[in-house]
């Protein structure tokens, strides 16, 4: 009995959050009307493929009609690689800095980078914005990106990381005449694999999921992001939304950070829970 609660309570969950994901999978295969009546089938419809492409190929064919998307997915991808990416870059580098080099000021830097914790883009989008429109990366992907890049949670992480690197390998990569560079990049990353691995199916789905700064930095539907795409597909008051057309914009929506993730399960894990040296 000791065994089987836990289970339960597993499979409670999963029913939880599964459910809202099982409805909205079986309302994209079935038409506009059955859904807007609100008795939406526990089995799939004949609509499949229709709906699918209207999200693929159009973006919908009602009155609130987006980028298709098949472009909105790409912008979406593009923007949540090079955040997650320019992330863990600028991340290791500046928390290599701080652990391995000794130069005046380098704590308060770090401490510097941490209290940024304190202010997320929501906090600062006014100024953060004003900038964007000064440097005239306004409706680019640059806008959308760089603001996003720089991150103080990952530069701690890998900061607590490299204090546990035995000052044996230091002394060794310097008698073997390695300089600062060669080694970061030949025992440094190596033994950060895991945590880089970890760290990027977590930046990629934070990537993924903003709405805020996509929403504000850019208006060019070319550019278009499918989170913003799909809360604009959702009409107000009275208006008549292609639900069906919406919920396969929703699936379609869910693969990629679902992808990233089984992708990379093992490595996420591995990053959680072990800790290489």
């Amino acid at each position: 009995m000791r065994r089987t609660w836990p289970h339960l309570w597993l499979l409670l969950g999963v029913l939880v959050f599964a459910t809202p994901i099982y409805i909205t999978l079986i309302g994209s295969t079935h038409d506009a009307s059955t859904i807007g009546r609100g008795d939406v089938p526990l089995l799939p419809g004949p609509h499949t493929v229709e709906n699918y492409t209207a999200a693929w190929v159009s973006g919908g064919s009602g009155r609130f009609t987006v980028t298709p998307a098949s472009r909105m997915l790409l912008n979406s991808t593009i923007m949540a690689l090079c955040i997650a990416v320019g992330k863990i870059v600028i991340s290791l580098l500046s928390a290599y800095a701080v652990v391995f080099f000794r130069f005046p000021g380098r704590m308060i830097a770090f401490w510097t980078i941490f209290m940024t914790l304190m202010l997320p883009v929501e906090v600062r989008i006014i100024p953060t914005y004003q900038v964007i429109v000064s440097l005239d990366l306004f409706n680019s992907m640059a806008g959308l990106t760089i603001p996003l890049i720089a991150s103080a949670t990952a530069t701690l992480l890998f900061r607590q990381f490299f204090l546990t690197i035995p000052e044996e390998y230091v002394e060794a990569a310097k008698m073997d005449g390695a300089g600062p560079m060669r080694f970061f990049r030949d025992i440094l990353l190596p033994l950060s694999v895991t945590n880089i691995a970890a760290l990027f199916v977590i930046l990629f789905i934070y990537g993924w999921n903003q709405y805020l700064w996509p929403l504000l930095v850019v208006n060019d539907r070319s550019l278009e992001t499918i989170v913003v795409g799909l809360a604009k597909m959702i009409g107000t008051g009275d208006a008549q939304n292609e639900w069906n057309v919406i919920m396969a914009m929703a699936v379609l929506a869910l693969l990629p950070p679902v992808a990233v993730v089984i992708f990379m399960q093992r490595w996420f894990l591995k990053g959680l829970t072990e800790t290489e040296k």
